[in-house]
């Protein structure tokens, strides 16, 4: 039986006895009520009826009032419509007959007399027959009660017996598997792998317990397993670890050294012959290099520069985690989360990536530089060409010229990216810092994008919020970065459209940012818009540029201590914005 059908039927069983218990309690109360409601319903009304009709003789005189025998005949109407109890119906109706002389009139006064004390005897036997009933009524009501203790003494003692056997007995269907689970898992933890469970009841335990003695069985298994082939794996792992280009450092939880590799040791110019069980601490104290690797505080591991072999190498550290299963016995509990059990420190030479972008950068601003010549030239030529004092030229001509023209802008403007992002490599860009007005910074940019804004028609809505502070940023770079934004927002603006340039605060940052509404940035490219060389794929409308012009100002922003982003969705534009640090002065 399943272990939810045993809870079922438990607690089923105890719903039904204190149900049942209930119920005999209810309707013995019930008949308790009845017995009261009929003696105060019936018996006490007729009491107050005569009651009223002798208080109505003693208080008035013979021959009786009108009002009086009005008051009478009322309360006698009222018993004649109670009448409960045998032998009461002949009471009341002789009781009517007298009352019926007594309102004749012409009798004398010895007659009505006469008439008051049959009255009188009448009331006296009405109230004798119904105090009677009260007596024998309450004598019932009293066997009812001592009859409804005694029941539900009895049937308060057989479910009070019930719960408490349910109380001691049902617990243990499922404690006693437990205690069973428990002691044979403190058992394991003791490395006892011989411990077996054996549970005669067909449920959940059952199944735990056939698990729990596989899982024994096993661990039995590996226990006694070879553990030559153990130490030959350590042994092929050392080796393939020994044989490694990179440096590679096993330090565990407490500090101490597993493994190194001979690279590690020369790359690190450790000496000492026995470094395997040492305390890292105690080589990092005569070691700068290994003391810096081993810092806990390191937040970006970027490439640094060692000196070795009289050479300037370039190293990269990776670190990583060794994780364990937690198999902590505890309180007779396993708990299965990993625990870290120390850090590999891997450094990988990457001295010849590092030349190849070195060589990479300066043939680019080589490059750049040399084509910047021969491209002013070409445009000097081209501006001589269009001046009509050296000669006319036919359309075909002019619209050749305008080609080469065109080209020629955006080759310059390619070159002149170029030579920004190698400036940006080798270190060599230099920063004017200002505190600048954001508004100023927008106007410049506006101005310079207001030409192409008005070929196609676009307007340029600026929106500044109040009280804006000022920004410590090179002005040039950041006015660089905001054209570059309204160019593509330009570029990929539908024609009679409008651009929004606005400037928020956000917390102690300023936000720059244009919206444009096109055709929006599907979410896949988003990602990259700001790599190098990245390009949208466009549907050929639109001219794409070289991939360099976001990438460059993503460096710019950065490097000025701000932020940068993009949020679009397709058919309904793109937002691209910067924040820069407010000013404290």
């Amino acid at each position: 039986m399943k272990i939810k059908t045993k809870l079922r039927l438990g607690f089923g069983f105890l719903f039904v006895v204190v149900l049942l218990f209930g119920g005999i309690s209810l309707y013995y109360i019930q008949q308790i009520s009845g017995s009261s409601k009929v003696i105060l319903k019936d018996n006490y009304e007729t009491l107050n009826y005569t009651r009223d009709m002798r208080t109505i003789m003693d208080d008035n005189d013979l021959p009786l009032s009108t009002d009086a025998l009005a008051k009478f005949e009322r309360q006698l109407v009222k018993e004649e419509h109670n009448i409960t109890e045998k032998g009461e119906m002949e009471a009341v109706a002789s009781l009517r007959k007298v009352f019926d002389q007594l309102k004749l009139p012409g009798s004398g006064i010895g007659d009505q007399r006469l008439l008051e004390r049959k009255i009188r005897l009448h009331l006296r036997e009405i109230e004798r027959l119904n105090m009677k009933a009260i007596v024998r009524k309450h004598e019932l009501a009293n066997n009812a009660v001592n009859k409804a203790t005694l029941i539900l003494g009895f049937a308060a003692t057989f479910t009070f017996l019930v719960l408490f056997s349910f109380s001691v007995n049902f617990p243990g269907f499922i404690a006693n598997p437990l205690k069973g689970l428990l002691e044979g898992i403190q058992e394991i933890s003791q490395r006892n792998y011989n411990k077996r469970l054996n549970f005669q009841q067909n449920d959940e335990f059952a199944h735990v317990a056939s698990a729990f003695n596989s899982m024994a069985e096993r661990l039995n298994e590996w226990e006694n397993s070879n553990l030559a082939t153990v130490l030959s794996e350590k042994r092929r792992i050392e080796a393939i670890i020994e044989q490694m280009q990179d440096a590679i450092i096993g330090v565990d939880a407490d500090g101490e050294i597993l493994f190194t590799n001979d690279a590690a040791r020369k790359t690190l110019s450790i000496t000492q012959e026995k470094v395997i069980g040492t305390k890292a601490d105690d080589i990092a104290k005569s070691n700068d290099l290994f003391r810096s690797i081993l810092d806990k505080d390191q937040k970006i591991l970027k490439p640094f520069k060692i000196v070795l072999d009289g050479r300037e190498s370039y190293f990269e550290l990776q670190t990583r985690d060794i994780s364990v299963p937690n198999l902590d016995s505890q309180q007779g509990a396993i708990r299965t989360a990993a625990k870290s059990a120390g850090k590999v420190y891997i450094l990988t030479n990457i001295t010849t990536f590092k030349e190849r972008d070195e060589a990479k950068t300066n043939f680019i601003a080589t490059i750049s530089h040399e084509l910047k010549t021969p491209i002013s030239s070409i445009r000097l030529s081209l501006k001589l060409l269009n001046d009509q004092r050296v000669g006319a030229i036919n359309p075909e001509q002019r619209q050749l010229v305008d080609h080469i023209s065109e080209d020629a802008s955006r080759l310059l403007k390619i070159t002149s990216e170029l030579l920004e992002l190698s400036q940006v490599e080798t270190g060599n860009i230099q920063l004017n810092y200002i505190p600048a007005e954001p508004e100023q910074i927008v106007k410049y940019a506006v101005d310079s994008v207001k030409f192409q804004a008005e070929q196609k028609e676009v307007k340029l809505e600026v929106i500044t919020a109040p009280g804006l502070p000022k920004v410590q940023v090179d002005v040039e770079k950041t006015a660089w970065v905001l054209v570059n934004f309204l160019s593509n927002a330009l570029r990929y603006s539908s024609e009679k459209s409008r651009v929004v340039i606005q400037l928020a605060k956000r917390g102690g940052f300023v936000e720059f940012s244009v919206k444009d509404f096109g055709k929006g940035i599907d979410e896949q490219f988003q990602k990259r818009l700001f790599d190098r060389y990245f390009q949208v794929p466009t549907d050929g409308q639109n001219k794409s540029g070289s991939g360099l012009g976001l990438a460059i100002s993503k460096d710019f922003i950065e490097v000025q201590q701000g932020k940068i982003g993009v949020e679009s969705a397709l058919g309904e534009g793109s937002r691209f914005y910067f924040q820069l640090p407010a000013s404290e002065a």
